[in-house]
């Protein structure tokens, strides 16, 4: 009888299988594409890589933001492509993307794909707490559910259950604001505030002065802004910016690519003049450690931090890695630069 019951156990099992392995197929066959499509048509950028791509750019914004009176409103991958004309360069730019959406496109390049070079946008403002806790990665964490590494069925039932990191924007906000208050700074000489939310309201209560010595309210929001925006030290072990790096690193490894991480240019020259020396520490700290830890994995890390002067950033009010024409030509120079230990021989000055 107990013999009887197992055997009726495995062939219901095993017909449970079989069905859910056919509903898989006839799902991922009729209509998987279509809802890639409709949640998840960032697969595009990677299916719209020309087979002939060697080099690959992979940016945000920063790559495709231009100034209204740029004489060319080209993107700094067009820049770099310039220096190496005929070699095959070829761009994914996302806006608001960051490593953990780079990470995902790279694992769906084609194992035949012919690319050997990946130059990866390293921002230094992804490592911080708004921006990892941004209201926007609730629409950036959907798009990737159908992406991840498991049977198109089961994706498609994990994005009817929305099991994704799916909060709103008083979730996020409440859980950026806490980890100000969690990390606490670590300088190695007396500072006043022991983490972001002290000095940020330290400046809001003192503010910035003008010449008439009146508080210059504008002013001062941008000078806060700035220090929640660079106000944090990177902890390797616990930041998932550096995970998303770390996952990258990997891959190229992997797939035998040489991997270049571009540092982008902050407006350092703004910061100093709002914040002071302080912020100018963190952020050189900040850009120290990203040079070591990945130049000792073999990543040719490209250091544009404080490569573009402050005229050259578009948006005045807030932090962005957004450059008019110049300041987008001078981190592709430097970029073409790095890029001649293997293409020396194809290099060309593009004349910027």
């Amino acid at each position: 009888m107990q013999r009887h019951l197992s055997r009726h156990i495995a062939l219901n099992l095993i017909s449970l299988l079989v069905l859910l392995l056919g509903i898989n197929l006839l799902y991922k066959r009729f209509f998987f594409e279509r809802d890639l499509q409709k949640h998840s048509a960032i697969i595009n950028l990677v299916r719209d890589v020309p087979p002939d791509a060697r080099v690959i750019y992979l940016g945000e914004s920063s790559n495709n933001t231009a100034r209204g009176d740029d004489l060319d409103r080209r993107q700094i991958s067009d820049f770099i492509a310039d220096y190496y004309p005929g070699t095959g360069f070829y761009d994914l730019t996302k806006p608001a993307a960051h490593a953990g959406i780079f990470k995902v496109l790279l694992r769906h390049m084609p194992e035949d794909s012919e690319v050997e070079t990946v130059i990866v946008t390293l921002t230094l403002r992804s490592f911080n707490a708004q921006w990892i806790h941004s209201p926007l990665e609730t629409s950036l964490q959907k798009s990737l559910v159908l992406l991840r590494p498991n049977p198109p069925l089961v994706n498609r039932f994990l994005l009817s259950f929305k099991a994704y990191d799916i909060k709103d924007e008083k979730e996020r906000t409440r859980d950026f604001q806490k980890q100000w208050e969690r990390d606490l700074f670590r300088f190695p000489y007396e500072f006043p505030h022991a983490h972001v939310r002290e000095w940020d309201h330290w400046m809001s209560r003192t503010g910035i002065r003008n010449d008439s010595g009146r508080v210059d309210r504008e002013q001062t929001i941008l000078a806060c802004h700035y220090i929640k925006a660079y106000g944090f030290q990177i902890d390797t072990l616990t930041n998932p910016r550096i995970a998303d790096f770390d996952a990258i690193v990997d891959l190229a490894r992997e797939r035998e690519w040489r991997l270049v991480f571009n540092l982008m240019a902050e407006n350092m020259e703004r910061a100093d003049e709002l914040v002071g020396k302080d912020l100018i520490f963190l952020m050189n700290e900040n850009r120290k450690l990203l040079k070591d830890y990945y130049g000792s994995r073999g990543v040719v890390v490209v250091d544009n931090l404080d490569s573009v002067e402050d005229e050259q950033f578009i948006d005045r009010d807030w932090t962005t890695e957004h450059y008019a024409e110049q300041g987008r030509k001078i981190i592709a120079r430097n970029v073409a630069e790095e890029l001649k230990r293997w293409y020396g021989d194809q290099y060309k000055d593009a004349g910027y």
